[in-house]
Formats: structure tokens, C-alpha cells, sequence
């Protein structure tokens, strides 16, 4: 006779536990190598428009397409950026920066006056520095050689720009996810010694979680040798992995304590658990890893690792739940209310058509719901959509220094720049032609096609300025330029400002111009800016390509949303799929992706009020950022389509339980609710916990993730399971198991019983 797996692990529970323990001991060690693994970036994408302009002027020019800059501040306020001491200081270090490891070209502001702010208290250098692999390693090396050339001055210096950004990243991610770890540990252990009143039922799932993290974070430092992982993947591991780790764990170990109260061994109880909770808890697992394998649709390796990283931490999480639990268990035996600080009450087993089965406050909720559905259904869901109303007026960006908290270089410089340059220096567009022949830019036809297209866009109002070898003057015509330039040979140019602007942007057949909006980059003026400047027309023998951080963003949040739908019918007919198979029913998965779309939907309201437009930003610790990053609804929309379905699969296994056994609608759905109620509702705490720990991040990227999923959560496991659940199942009557005869007998029985 076959053992069944529960009963195989408990004869096996200590070479199990042994197999775990040699596992979880190799992974320490390499678990903490993860942060310098991982990739700041991500973010782009070869397809992109943006990017290809990026990756032409880094062959071009030997040199990354975006610039670092420093800001010169005069320390006491009392020299102003034009007078000849404060020239000599940035003189001495601009030239001291163009030694500097790693720096391919310095523009100094004693070369363009535009580079000094429009007060005249400070003056910046752009700093283009040489392409280089992508490591914190790297920009670690980079910033240092930058800050020792910086450090002989008397000016105040600020450096900002992607790579300081980068390297700050990685610095604050780091701290970011020790405090949240710091945070979510203890709160999740009361939470569970308040679930289980006892020290060692409440330990048990802790260490579950956390060795699926340990392992996990292992795991990432392998597969980041195979592919880019994202660093904004380590918080959402970790997020997850403690969430599900201790959700997971949670279920089996209430149903262990259930099976034990009612005269099962031990052997018994934790075979029990495993064919009713322990299925559940893989069927649920697997509705969650496919919400996370939607981000695998995107052209962003961002968002792919993402979705790597999440699939790995869930399939661990449901392994150690399924294998590593189980052996605990079995080891710890009848002791597993031991340490107890209060007397613990497992449920015990009811009679379902008993008055005392309908007596609890779930069962009596459920019933207050159904004897009103529509009372009830109306004003739910009509909160619901006003939560989700504020997402109309969505702004959409792309990560910047914004995201980092206000004490770092880079978020300081990037702040100076606004306030001193405006919204547009943080972002210019970047213009860069090629010649179809391959010959100079500087002959004679392509000059003219040049200065005939600047002197069009320096007319747009929402210009604010362009830089160019043809924008040196605008007493100069077309024709002076092309006797200036003369056949396009740039060491035969007599001029020596001209020379000067033709070194910083002409390589070979490619120049450089460069358009500074008047608006910032997320702002709707600056993106059609863009697309009329791609729309507009190039002379013939030019080929324009249209780059720069406004572009990438632009074309970023495009490619996005032309990616989204996809991946949003993989993940919902994946999910329905899933739910059919459960539950063999055509309209329950239906009506549970409709319920939780309302669930996130609120969630997504909530990022538009508090991040974009402020609403507790001073309670939350941060800056508001005036959009919402754009990859941001995507992630959580895969996260938690699949992380809501967790608690739909608990409750409607109850459910369904008392269907077959006779039950009739009403009386299944109360029963249902109230044997799964009070644990959905603790799991759903605990992820709350831990997914508000992030609220604490510095990065403001984190910081949502981490509320938005919290709130999330929050409105599915109380006003969406409590409310809308039982009043729509209560609409629906016996429609809610509905399946055609020729479907129900081609569907396969997964056996999936009572969680």
C-alpha cells in the first residue's frame, strides 16, 4: 500500500529537518554576497527608442550618454559664480577632474555661461564619464575618484548623476531592508504568539519563513551569474518570503493544532494537515507564482527579475511549508502548545448543521451580510471605486534621485538643480543625427538641415533652450555657419568657440543637440515635446534618433502599458484556470478576479494621494514625488493578483467542504467563513506587518511597494472577504458551483478538501 506524503515525512522528519539544516547552513554565507550581485538599473529596454540614442552616443563617444554633474557653491554666499575667484577654484578643479580615473570629458561653466544659474550663486560641470560594467563595484570606484579630485577645492561641491545615484541605491537599499527586517521579525512573532497563545506554535512558522528567505537569497546570487536581477528584487523576496513563508505555515500548523485537539496522533494530524491545508497551500502558491511570472512579459530586465526573484521565493516558501514544516512538526509532536502564555483554544470539531456552528462572530457576520446582500454590495462596492477614483489623474515617471531620501549626494544635487537651473536641467532631451553617408555633420548640407531644424524647435514655447554647433549666436545665419565650419573638418575651424562646441558633440558622422524644456521631465507638455520632435521633419541626408532621460521615460511608460495587457490576460486566465480546476466551478474564479481587481484598484487610488500628491507625506517621511513610477500599478498588480487569491482559495475550500456535505448555499458560506475567518484574517495581519515594515524604506520606490501591498491586502482580507464574498455568493445561490456536466466530467479531481 502507498504511504501517503505526510505520513512519509513523518517517518523521514529527522533526515528532513537534517536535509533542511545542511541547505539553510550552505546558504548563510552566500545570502548576504546578494547586494553585490544585483543591478540598480533595468530599467530600458534595446527596443526602445531612448535607448538606442544611448547606445549610439556611447560607441560614439567613447562615453556614457548621461552626465554626472557637480554643483559649485561658494560656502559662505558671499562670491559670486562670475567673479574671478570663484572662476580660478573651478578652473582648478575642472582640470583636476579631467585627470580623474574613469572621466572622459569635463564641460566646465568657464565654457558655457548657461552653466551658471540665473542668480549667480553657483555654477555646475557636466562630467561624461567612460562606459564601464554596471557593479556597485564600479560606481563605488568612479565616485571615489570623482570626490578625491573634488576634495582640494574651497568651493562647496555637489555631485549627482546616475552612476552617484546608483551607488547611493545600493547604500540605502541595504539599510532599507535590515530596518525593515528589524521591524517586520518582532511584530510578525506577536502576532503569531497572539494567533496561537504559545511561544513554540508561534516559533515554528517564524523559522519556516525565515529559512525560505535565507535560502532564497542564496538562490538570487546564483541565478544573478545567469541573468540581471534587479536590487528593488531584494525587498520584495524579502517581503514576500517572511509574508508567505509565515502565511503558509500558518494555515498548516492551525489545522495540525485542530487535527490534534480532536484525538488524531500525531502521525494522523500532520498527514491531515498536509492533504487539506498542505493542498491548499500549493494550489494557493501556485496562483501567487503565476501573478509573479506576468512580469516575465516585460522588456525590462527590471521587471523581469522581479518576476524571477518572486517565483523562486514562492516556490521555497512553499516547499519548506510543505517539507520542512511537516518534519518540525513531527519532531515537536503534541508539545507544539508548550511555552503557552495563555491557555490555548484550537477549534474543535462542530457539527455544521449544529446552532453552535452558526453562533460565532464570522458565521454570524455572514449571515447579517446575506440577509442583505444588496445593502450591503451597493455601498462596498461603490467605496471601493471611490478609493480608485484618485488613479485617473495618474502622473507617471520613471526612478530618479527623487526617490532617495534628501540626506544623500545624489538626491541633494539633483534638488540643487532644480531649485537653482529649473525642472528641464535635471532632463534635457537629447537629439543626436547621424549623416546617411557616413561623412562629416559639419559640411555644408548638413549644416544647413541642422541650423533649419534648431531655428524650428527654438521657436516652440516650450523650449527653453538649445545647444548646438549651429546655437552659438543667434546674430549667425545659415550660411555664416557653413563658412565657419567650412568642408566639416573640425581641427581646420578657425573659430575657437566654435571648435569647442563641435569637440563636445560632433564624433565622426554623429552630433549632438541638446533641448532643455521649460517643464519637468514627467510633466505632459515635456512628453509631447518629445513626440513632436521625433514627428517633426529631418532634412534629407540626417537621421535623427531621439534620446536622453525625458525620452527613456517617455518611451519607458509606453512600452509598459503596450505590454501590460498581455501580460494582465496571461495572469488572469492562468489564475481563472487554477481556480477552475480547484474548485470546478465557471463563475467562482470569475467572480474572485472581479473582486480582487476592486481590492487593488483601491490600493492604486492610495498611491496617487499619498505619493504622487502628499497626502501623509509628513507622517511617512517623505518628499511627495508628483508621479507615481510607472512600472509600480504593474508590479503590484501581479503581486498581489495572485497574493489575494490566497485567501479567496482558504475560504472557499471551507466553503465548498460544506457544500458537498450537503450544506445548503447560505449555511455553507457562514460555515465556510467562520472555520476560515479568524486565520485568513491573522495571515493577512501578518502580511500587513511585514509588508508595512517597508513603509520605513528611504527609498520612496520601496516605501509604496510596501503600502500599497499592506493596504491591499488590508481592504481584500476585511471588506472584500467579509463583505462582498458572502453578499455576492448569497446573490449567486447554487450558480456559484455551476459547471456544464460535459466540463465537470473532463475536469481532473485534485482532491483539494477542507483548508
Amino acid at each position: 500500500m502507498r504511504r501517503s506524503p505526510g505520513l512519509t515525512l513523518y517517518r523521514w522528519r529527522y533526515a528532513v529537518l537534517a536535509a533542511w539544516a545542511a541547505v539553510v547552513l550552505a546558504a548563510l554565507p552566500v545570502a548576504p554576497r546578494v547586494f553585490q550581485t544585483l543591478s540598480p538599473g533595468g530599467f530600458s529596454s534595446p527596443s526602445l527608442e531612448a535607448q538606442r540614442a544611448d547606445d549610439l552616443l556611447a560607441r560614439k563617444f567613447q562615453a556614457e550618454a548621461s552626465s554626472l554633474v557637480v554643483v559649485f557653491e561658494d560656502p559662505t554666499g558671499q562670491i559670486t559664480a562670475t567673479s574671478p575667484r570663484f572662476q580660478e577654484a573651478v578652473q582648478a578643479t575642472v582640470a583636476r577632474l579631467r585627470q580623474a580615473e574613469g572621466v572622459a570629458n569635463v564641460m566646465s561653466p568657464l565654457d558655457n555661461p548657461r552653466q551658471v544659474s540665473p542668480d549667480g550663486r553657483a555654477a555646475y560641470a557636466s562630467i561624461q564619464v567612460r562606459a564601464a560594467d554596471g557593479g556597485p563595484a564600479s560606481f563605488r570606484r568612479l565616485v571615489a575618484a570623482i570626490d578625491d579630485a573634488l576634495a582640494g577645492t574651497r568651493l562647496k561641491t555637489t555631485l549627482t548623476g546616475p552612476q552617484v545615484f546608483y551607488a547611493d541605491i545600493y547604500d540605502v537599499t541595504e539599510q532599507d531592508l535590515r530596518r525593515a527586517e528589524l521591524i517586520s521579525f518582532p511584530f510578525a512573532g506577536l502576532a503569531l504568539l497572539f494567533v496561537f497563545g504559545s511561544v513554540v506554535a508561534a516559533a515554528v512558522p517564524g523559522l519556516v519563513g525565515g529559512a525560505a528567505v535565507v535560502v532564497t537569497l542564496a538562490l538570487m546570487v546564483f541565478m544573478s551569474q545567469l541573468t540581471e536581477l534587479s536590487i528593488f528584487s531584494l525587498n520584495l523576496t524579502t517581503m514576500l518570503g517572511l509574508g508567505l513563508g509565515i502565511d503558509y505555515s500558518l494555515f498548516i500548523v492551525s489545522r495540525y493544532r485542530e487535527e490534534l485537539a480532536a484525538g488524531a496522533t500525531v502521525p494522523l494530524a500532520i498527514d491531515t494537515a498536509l492533504q487539506t491545508a498542505g493542498r491548499a497551500v500549493l494550489f494557493s502558491g501556485a496562483t501567487v507564482l503565476l501573478g509573479l511570472l506576468g512580469l516575465l512579459f516585460f522588456d525590462f530586465s527590471a521587471l523581469r527579475s522581479l518576476g524571477i526573484a518572486g517565483a523562486l521565493v514562492v516556490g521555497v516558501c512553499v516547499i519548506a511549508a510543505l517539507t520542512l514544516l511537516p518534519a518540525a512538526l513531527g519532531v515537536i509532536g503534541t508539545r507544539i502548545d508548550a511555552l503557552a502564555v495563555r491557555r490555548p483554544r484550537p477549534p474543535g470539531r462542530v457539527d455544521p448543521t449544529s446552532a453552535a456552528a452558526h453562533a460565532g462572530f464570522w458565521a454570524r457576520l455572514a449571515h447579517l451580510v446575506m440577509a442583505h446582500p444588496f445593502a450591503t454590495l451597493v455601498p462596498v462596492l461603490a467605496l471601493l471605486i471611490g478609493l480608485g477614483l484618485p488613479f485617473m489623474r495618474v502622473q507617471l515617471g520613471a526612478p530618479d534621485a527623487s526617490v532617495l531620501p534628501t540626506w544623500v549626494q545624489s538626491r541633494q544635487g539633483f534638488d540643487l538643480l532644480r531649485e537653482r537651473w529649473g525642472e528641464g536641467e535635471l532632463s534635457p532631451i537629447l537629439l543626436v543625427f547621424q549623416t546617411t553617408d557616413g561623412g562629416s555633420p559639419l559640411r555644408p548640407e548638413p549644416i544647413a538641415g541642422l541650423y533649419d531644424f534648431v531655428r524650428r524647435i527654438e521657436a516652440d514655447p516650450r523650449v527653453e533652450r538649445v545647444e548646438s554647433v549651429v546655437s552659438l549666436d543667434p546674430r549667425i545665419s545659415r550660411a555664416q555657419y557653413q563658412l565657419i565650419y567650412g568642408n566639416g573638418d573640425l581641427s581646420r575651424v578657425g573659430d575657437a568657440y566654435a571648435r569647442l562646441a563641435g569637440q563636445a558633440s560632433v564624433r565622426a558622422d554623429t552630433v549632438v543637440v541638446r533641448v532643455t524644456s521649460r517643464y519637468g521631465q514627467v510633466d505632459d507638455r515635456s512628453k509631447q515635446l518629445i513626440r513632436d520632435l521625433r514627428a517633426t521633419p529631418v532634412t534629407a541626408g540626417l537621421d535623427l534618433t531621439v534620446g536622453g532621460v525625458s525620452a527613456g521615460i517617455v518611451d519607458y511608460a509606453d512600452l509598459l502599458f503596450e505590454q501590460f495587457p498581455r501580460a494582465a490576460l496571461f495572469v488572469v486566465i492562468a489564475i481563472y484556470l487554477v481556480l477552475l480546476l480547484t474548485f470546478h466551478s465557471l463563475l467562482l474564479p470569475l467572480k474572485a478576479i472581479l473582486m480582487n481587481t476592486l481590492s487593488i484598484l483601491a490600493s492604486y487610488g492610495a498611491l496617487v494621494v499619498i505619493f504622487q500628491e502628499g497626502a501623509l507625506s509628513g507622517i511617512l517621511g517623505f518628499k511627495p514625488l508628483g508621479f507615481v513610477e510607472a512600472s509600480l500599478p504593474i508590479i503590484m498588480f501581479c503581486v498581489l493578483f495572485g497574493l489575494s487569491m490566497d485567501y479567496e482559495v482558504f475560504l472557499l475550500t471551507r466553503v465548498k467542504e460544506a457544500y458537498d456535505r450537503g450544506s445548503d448555499n447560505r449555511a455553507s458560506v457562514a460555515l465556510g467563513l467562520e472555520q476560515s475567518g479568524r486565520i485568513i484574517t491573522s495571515a493577512a495581519a501578518i502580511v500587513v506587518l511585514v509588508s508595512s515594515s517597508f513603509v520605513t524604506a528611504d527609498i520612496v520606490l520601496i516605501k509604496a511597494l510596501g503600502l500599497g501591498t499592506a493596504i491591499a491586502v488590508f481592504v481584500d482580507a476585511t471588506v472584500v472577504r467579509a463583505l462582498l464574498v458572502p453578499a455576492t455568493m448569497r446573490l449567486l445561490g447554487d450558480w456559484n458551483w455551476w459547471a456544464p456536466g460535459w466540463l465537470r466530467r473532463r475536469l481532473p479531481s485534485i482532491g483539494l478538501h477542507s483548508a
